[in-house]
């Protein structure tokens, strides 16, 4: 028996292809890891982004919000992690 989901609300927006989203589990928000480089926090009550970040220039491949620290962790094809505090925007640490 095939599973069944009922939409309850559809966002759309013109964006390069989708890697990645996490769900945040306080605020009404969705983190997408783009092909294109970004990662952008979306509000999905409103559907308008929040924030928008230039992670690199190659695919962003894994995005995950950490919330006790109020930050988010991206994995690119550039061989490197980052990790940006969203509320600040500020890049915290880089890995390669």
């Amino acid at each position: 028996m095939p599973l069944r989901l009922e939409i309850k609300k559809k966002l759309q927006a013109r964006s390069d292809r989708v890697k990645c989203v996490d769900v945040h589990p306080v605020e009404p928000w969705v983190l997408s890891a783009l092909y294109n480089g970004n990662a952008f926090i979306w509000d999905y009550e409103t559907g308008s982004m929040v924030k928008s970040f230039d992670v690199c220039e190659l695919p962003v491949r894994s995005a995950k919000f950490i919330v006790r620290k109020q930050w988010f962790v991206t994995a690119s094809d550039d061989m490197h992690i980052r990790v940006y505090n969203y509320n600040t925007m500020e890049k915290i640490k880089e890995f390669e």
